[in-house]
C-alpha cells in the first residue's frame, strides 16, 4: 500500500508540491534572513515526494521563536488548508489514506523548525 499511495501520490500531487516548495525554499533562501525558512520549505519538499510510510514528529521546544514566526506569517494558513483539504478527503470515503498524510502536512506546517520526517 505505502509503493502504490506515494506513486499516486507523486503522479497527481506530489510533484506539485514538490516544485512549489523547492521554489519556495530557492526564493527564500536568496535572502540571508529567509534561509532558514528556506530550509523548511525544504522540508516540505521532502515530505511532499512520498509522504505514505513517513512518521513527522515535531520538538517546539527546540525553536520555539522561529516556530512562533513560522506559524504567524506562513504557517497557520498552510495548516488550515491542508486540514479542511484532508476534511474533504474524508468525506469522500475513498480518499482516506490521502487524508491522513494531509493531516501529516498541516502538523508540519504549524511548527516545522525542529520537526524531524522519518
Amino acid at each position: 500500500m505505502r509503493l502504490i499511495g506515494n506513486i499516486l501520490w507523486f503522479i497527481f500531487c506530489g510533484i506539485w508540491l514538490w516544485l512549489i516548495n523547492v521554489i519556495a525554499g530557492i526564493i527564500l533562501c536568496i535572502t540571508i534572513i529567509g534561509i532558514p525558512f528556506g530550509l523548511q520549505a525544504f522540508k516540505f519538499a521532502k515530505l511532499g515526494i512520498a509522504p505514505f510510510g513517513k512518521k513527522v514528529d515535531i520538538d517546539f521546544a527546540e525553536h520555539p521563536i522561529a516556530n512562533l514566526i513560522w506559524a504567524i506569517f506562513f504557517g497557520w494558513e498552510q495548516a488550515l488548508f491542508y486540514f479542511f483539504a484532508g476534511i474533504i478527503c474524508f468525506v469522500t470515503i475513498i480518499a482516506i489514506p490521502i487524508a491522513f498524510q494531509l493531516f501529516k502536512f498541516a502538523k508540519l506546517s504549524l511548527m516545522p523548525f525542529g520537526a524531524d520526517i522519518n
